[in-house]
């Protein structure tokens, strides 16, 4: 059982990471031309509530005796 959860951390730890890269992208990605001009304090906040999101994601997804 031990294993299992270790293997679920893993799992969704990559998931949020590509999920936080993919929400830096597209946060980048709209209106910026410069380094300068990126909003960095929204980034951030964008991609926590992104990797947040993603966790509850997967506990929802988590069948109740698979732990």
């Amino acid at each position: 059982m031990k294993n299992k959860v270790l293997n679920w951390i893993k799992a969704v730890g990559i998931k949020v990471a590509k999920t936080m890269a993919e929400t830096a992208l597209a946060v980048i990605g709209t209106n910026t031309i410069g380094i300068t001009e990126v909003d960095w304090l929204g980034l951030l906040s964008a991609c926590a509530l992104s990797g947040i999101v993603t966790i509850l994601f997967n506990i929802k997804s988590l069948p109740e005796k698979s732990v």
